[in-house]
C-alpha cells in the first residue's frame, strides 16, 4: 500500500502510541521518500518508511533488524492500518557502512510521535541519499524525479557528488555520475569530485 504524509504521520502515531505504552524507547533515522514526504519537499505517495539506524546511548547505529518488541508493534500497526509487514523498511541501511554526509548529525530534523522521536535528515542530506540512488537506478526511477523536484543547485550537487563517490570510488559510476549531474545542469569534471 502507498501512503500519503497524512497516513503516513497516522502509521507513525499509531506506532508510537503502541511504543509509549509499552515503555520502549525509539528514535530512528528515516531516510528517502518517506523522509521527504516528513518533511514536506515532495508529494508522491510512498510506499514504506526507510529507516537506517537507531539512536542509542547518544550515537546513531546501523539497524541490520528491528529490536523484537519495535519489530512486533510494527508488525502490530501494520496489520492494524492494513500497510502489512514491510511498512518499516530496513533495505537502505547499509549507507552507514561507509558513513553519512559530513555534517549530517547538525542538520537532523525531529519528529515527535508520542514517546518515540523520529530524526530526519536535512534537504541537503537527502540530496546526497537520492543522487546516489538515482546513479544506482537510472533516470527513470523515482529517486530520479524526487532529485529533480528537490531543485538542487550546483553546489548542492557538487557536495552529494563528493560524498556518492565515497560509497562508490569506481570508474564505471564516476562516468555515469558525471553524466547525470549535467542532465541537471551541473558541469563537473572528474577533477572537481576529488
Amino acid at each position: 500500500m502507498d501512503f500519503q504524509r497524512e497516513q503516513l504521520e497516522e502509521a507513525l502515531k499509531t506506532l508510537g502510541a503502541v511504543l509509549q505504552d509499552q515503555r520502549t524507547p525509539y528514535e530512528p533515522l528515516a531516510i528517502d521518500g518517506s523522509a521527504l514526504l516528513l518533511l514536506g519537499l515532495i508529494d508522491r505517495p510512498t510506499g514504506d518508511l526507510d529507516i537506517i539506524a537507531l539512536l542509542h546511548d547518544e550515537t546513531f547505529r546501523k539497524l541490520d533488524t528491528l529490536p523484537e518488541s519495535r519489530e512486533a508493534a510494527s508488525r502490530q500497526v501494520g496489520a492494524a492500518l492494513g500497510l502489512g509487514d514491510g511498512w518499516l523498511n530496513l533495505g537502505p541501511s547499509s549507507l552507514m557502512d561507509f558513513g553519512l554526509p559530513n555534517g549530517w548529525e547538525q542538520r537532523l530534523a525531529v519528529r515527535q510521535y508520542g514517546g518515540p522521536r523520529l530524526h530526519v535528515p536535512s534537504r541537503e542530506d537527502q540530496i546526497c541519499f537520492k543522487l546516489y540512488a538515482a546513479v544506482d537506478r537510472g533516470p527513470n526511477d523515482k529517486h530520479y524525479i524526487d532529485l529533480r523536484a528537490l531543485g538542487p543547485s550546483r553546489d548542492e550537487l557538487l557536495f552529494a557528488a563528493r560524498w556518492t563517490v565515497t560509497h562508490d570510488p569506481s570508474e564505471a559510476f564516476r562516468d555515469e555520475l558525471i553524466t547525470y549531474l549535467a542532465s541537471l545542469g551541473a558541469e563537473v569534471s572528474d577533477d572537481d569530485l576529488a
